[in-house]
């Protein structure tokens, strides 16, 4: 038994006199293509060649846009959604198209050639003339061109097209290889069939479609969005309740200065030449510097909870921020590790991200860091700068490099 369809000089087979399930026939030439074939179809379906079936392979008819009637429809890509929406629909002469063009007629199928992963493909509602980048052909036999675009959407030849294109910024598909393009062709009954059920489930798709879309987008910028607002809410005293018998804020400011004067006094930090102190009268901030004193009201970004007070960076950090050093790494193991801008990169401290570094301890001694220090990246990608950490671990174990700030404040106050 033998079931075959002719198309010129081609016939696909399944036969069962032959030791192959498909053969393909060209003029007096049988091969086997059962490698060939992708998936299984059903008994009544046959496998067809695209270039057979249709005009895709034939010559086009050309025109100059200067020589086209300014009023039909002048058909660009980038009038095509990606997936093969109409976007918009212009007349030659609102377009101002120019350069020679391909001539299609309502009905036909129009392929986008350049870029096909963008998949757009439709059935042309209207004649007129088309960017070259677009192929416009017909089916032969009554075939449902709805049919033969919805073929070419689908993943089977999506991949297969995309992984043959040629050119590598601008791919397109080559001519050989869609009219060697394997169609499974339904009869025509089904063929309408199928285009009514996918008619009927798109709707559909595209609702879930874009319901997924936001999902993934909401699920990417939730997390970052809930950790923004909930540290927005600690540092307006706003996530946890506020106790009226904690010791105010203003007293531990007063602790901290008395501590860093002790420090100036031994010489081991230097006296800020322009110390700050800001007090608050009837909820309104005043900054007093060098015995002058302003209102800082426009400065400040919202109110503060009873107890609370603002200072300045600078009041609660033992010494000013300072950048580390960037001395050449070594290929052998020495004694002072070096980080890298990987070591804070994730915002959680990573001790495996150094170079070693033949430097003495000496010229280490100022970049030493201490476990509680703040480390900040100064410098990197836009998206990356301002990340920080705390560095947690042994003193004299690693010092931090140029493109990094650290900040050590007073044990009083939580770097967390």
């Amino acid at each position: 038994m033998s079931v075959s369809l002719d198309f010129g000089l081609l016939t696909l087979s399944y036969s069962d006199n032959l030791p192959y399930a498909f053969c393909e026939q060209i003029g007096k030439e049988i091969r086997d293509i059962s490698d060939e074939i992708p998936f299984e179809i059903p008994d009544s379906w046959e496998w067809v060649r695209l270039g057979i079936i249709s005009t895709y392979n034939q010559t086009k008819q050309k025109i100059n846009a200067k020589d086209a009637d300014v009023s039909i429809w002048g058909l660009d890509l980038e009038d095509i959604e990606k997936g093969g929406r109409l976007l918009v629909k212009k007349t030659v002469g609102e377009r101002k198209a120019v350069g020679d063009k391909t001539v299609f007629t309502k009905g036909d199928i129009l392929y986008s050639k350049l870029r096909p992963y963008l998949l757009k493909i439709l059935v042309a509602p209207d004649s007129g003339i088309c960017t070259p980048e677009i192929v416009p052909f017909t089916v032969y036999g009554g075939i449902s061109a709805e049919y033969i675009v919805n073929f070419l959407k689908s993943p089977y030849v999506d991949g297969l097209v995309n992984g043959e294109t040629y050119g590598i910024k601008m791919p397109r598909a080559g001519t050989d290889t869609m009219i060697s393009l394997l169609v499974p062709l339904p009869p025509l009954s089904e063929q309408h069939r199928i285009v009514a059920k996918i008619e009927e489930l798109l709707p559909y798709i595209e609702k879930y479609g874009k319901a997924e879309e936001h999902l993934t987008a909401l699920n990417t910028t939730f997390p970052e969005a809930l950790k923004k607002s909930i540290l927005q809410e600690a540092v307006q005293g706003k996530l946890v309740p506020q106790n009226p018998d904690d010791e105010p804020a203003s007293v531990l400011l007063e602790r901290i200065r008395a501590e860093k004067q002790a420090l100036i006094k031994a010489g081991k930090i230097k006296r800020d030449k322009h110390e700050s102190v800001i007090v608050t009268r009837d909820k309104i901030p005043y900054e007093i510097i060098d015995g002058k004193e302003r209102c800082i009201a426009d400065e400040v970004p919202f109110e503060l909870p009873e107890g609370w007070c603002w200072c300045r960076l600078i009041d609660i950090i033992i010494d000013k921020p300072s950048n580390g050093l960037s001395p050449k790494g070594v290929d052998y193991e020495t004694s002072v590790k070096n980080l890298t801008l990987t070591a804070t990169t994730s915002g959680v401290f990573k001790a495996d991200a150094f170079k070693f570094v033949d430097i003495s301890h000496n010229e280490a001694e100022k970049y030493w860091l201490c476990s509680g220090d703040i480390l900040i990246q100064r410098s990197n990608s836009r998206e990356l700068v301002g990340t920080s950490c705390i560095y947690y671990g042994d003193e004299k174990c690693y010092i931090y490099p140029d493109l990094m700030m650290r900040i050590h404040t007073f044990d009083k106050i939580s770097v967390e």
